[in-house]
């Protein structure tokens, strides 16, 4: 066992947690908050100076929401898996597990980027069909999501980092890196849409470039790290021991994200049955709670990495805290953003549908029923963060799976029509 000095960036073994916590997880909301911007800056965009019908393009990069959230979930969840991994083995003062753990990670992130892009390519056309997009915002619609496959591989790498550098309590290097790219991003889709008139395959390309730069920009800062975290790429190499628990931690989480993301594409496509302004004025809405969600996720992030270190520690009695302040914390944040809002909700969707009243109207009659209740979301996804910063997996994915998708698909299935 290498018994090098522990990376970490915020001591969570030791002292305070109360603003230790906030700390860890005001990065990761920033972070979070401006991944939702990539998306919202693409509906944002085609939504003021599309060339087109306006109203189409919106529908048609909302419309790739679900299925996108599907494949990201299964691979973020995985990554979540390398965290607690490394997290554990920084509990543990087991720096030669943190080497092995690092590089194996990254390369199962390109690895599986790479597969998951050609079997995507490969279905976009008939996995869209399933999804019930109208005539008009199928071609749109599946431009965007070819394109937007492409970017897939760096996607995960820059999970896979992200988690790296989480698991040590470095959360501004992600969010710095992402900073950047964010702002490229943005004004590659001016550039795109406005200039070439590319309209959604514009806000697509602009897409899948930023996530490139936020990517090579933390590989660089690994390859720079010293210690247990330095990046060595002549030395990469996948472990196997690694890779099974990775894969025994991060699977369930994945799982989970899948079949939620699945439960998303049945409602998904039951919206998409009522037409194009009720597609855009769902997306515009779910987008807004993308942020409120981002928000509420950065303490289940916080559950996962303190709780993985300590219990690696052995200090039982931490992990209990950790969940009680996680939970103050998230409610208060959910029960605050969730109904501010709803409250400035008109003046929010007009950003995404400029002169549209009928698609405001109608995004706010979806965020009554979710933004303003947003906070039980939190309640949960922060038990199942202490539970998996602790090895255990399967039974908090039962129980979310139960709660959050089986409920809503049976709503869907016997209530809805």
């Amino acid at each position: 066992m290498g018994m090098e000095k522990a990376p970490a960036k915020i001591d969570m073994l030791h002292g305070s947690l109360w603003d230790k916590l906030p700390r860890f997880a005001l990065p990761v909301a920033a972070t979070a908050i401006l991944e939702q911007l990539f998306n919202a800056s693409d509906i944002a965009i085609v939504g003021n100076f599309s060339n087109g019908d306006k109203t189409v393009a919106v529908a048609a990069v909302g419309a790739n929401s679900p299925l996108i959230g599907l494949i990201l979930n299964l691979f973020i969840g995985i990554a979540l898996g390398a965290n607690v991994v490394i997290a554990n083995a920084i509990g543990r003062k087991d720096m030669q597990s943190v080497k092995k753990a690092v590089h194996t990670a990254l390369i199962v992130a390109v690895l599986s980027g790479i597969v998951v892009t050609v079997i995507g390519e490969l279905v976009a056309g008939k996995v869209m069909g399933l999804l019930h997009v109208p005539d008009d915002v199928f071609p749109e619609a599946l431009l965007y999501l070819r394109i937007y496959l492409l970017g897939l591989p760096v996607i995960f790498l820059y999970n896979f980092e992200a988690a790296v550098f989480r698991s040590i309590g470095d959360t501004k290097i992600p969010l710095q890196a992402l900073l950047i790219s964010g702002v490229l991003n943005v004004i590659l889709n001016l550039f795109f849409v406005i200039v070439c008139r590319l309209d959604v395959a514009g806000v697509a390309m602009a897409t899948s470039i930023s996530q490139y730069v936020s990517a090579w920009l933390i590989l660089r800062c690994l390859m720079r790290e010293h210690g247990a975290l330095h990046l060595n790429l002549h030395r990469m190499h996948l472990n196997k021991r690694v890779i099974g628990r990775i894969f025994q931690v991060g699977l369930p989480a994945g799982f989970q994200g899948v079949i939620f993301s699945l439960s998303n594409v049945v409602i998904q496509s039951s919206i998409n049955s009522f037409g194009d302004t009720v597609m855009a004025g769902s997306a515009a809405a779910q987008n807004i709670e993308g942020f409120v969600y981002a928000a509420m996720n950065a303490f289940y992030q916080s559950a996962l990495t303190f709780s993985g270190q300590n219990y690696g520690a052995g200090k039982c009695d931490r992990v209990d805290k950790v969940a009680l302040y996680c939970q103050g914390f998230v409610i208060l944040t959910g029960l605050i953003l969730g109904n501010l809002a709803f409250f400035f909700g008109s003046q929010l969707l007009g950003i995404y549908a400029p002169g549209e009243p009928d698609v405001i109207q109608q995004g706010l009659v979806r965020m009554s029923y979710i933004g303003r209740l947003y906070a039980i979301c939190g309640i949960m996804d922060t038990m199942v963060g202490i539970l998996r910063g602790i090895g255990y997996s399967i039974v908090p994915m039962v129980v979310s799976l139960l709660g959050s998708c089986v409920l809503r698909l049976l709503w869907v299935w016997f209530v809805f029509p």
